[in-house]
């Protein structure tokens, strides 16, 4: 099963949600502002997804920039970045791809061909 965590607001979650619409693969979309992940679940996808944690994290997000995490990122615990993405599902990259064998935060089209 396919999950991608969306906000709908969001012009690449459109784009992203558009694509996999076009080209007919079925998937289920939670809302990552209401249903964000939690902390476990964040480990997982992490754990799974073989990239460094930072990657998770909506850098370009208001939330992100007013919380100055780029800044406080560097000198954080692993714990610590868990803690804070599970907080907000706004820190958290969109879209977040989920299959049975990959996780990829954010959409770039040949990443998610790739692994679709």
């Amino acid at each position: 099963m396919i999950k991608v965590y969306c906000y709908s607001k969001c012009t690449t979650c459109k784009k992203a949600l558009k694509w996999l619409v076009d080209n007919k693969i079925e998937h289920t979309v939670i809302d990552i502002k209401g249903d964000h992940p939690d902390e476990k679940t964040l480990r997982e996808l992490h754990k799974r997804s073989e990239l460094p944690l930072k990657r998770f994290f909506n850098t370009s997000g208001q939330l992100y920039r007013k919380m100055e995490l780029s800044k406080k990122l560097p000198d954080m615990s692993e714990d610590e970045m868990y803690k804070i993405l599970a907080s907000d599902g706004m820190l958290v990259k969109r879209p977040l791809l989920v299959t049975e064998d990959t996780v990829i935060p954010g959409f770039k089209e040949e990443a998610w061909k790739e692994a679709l």
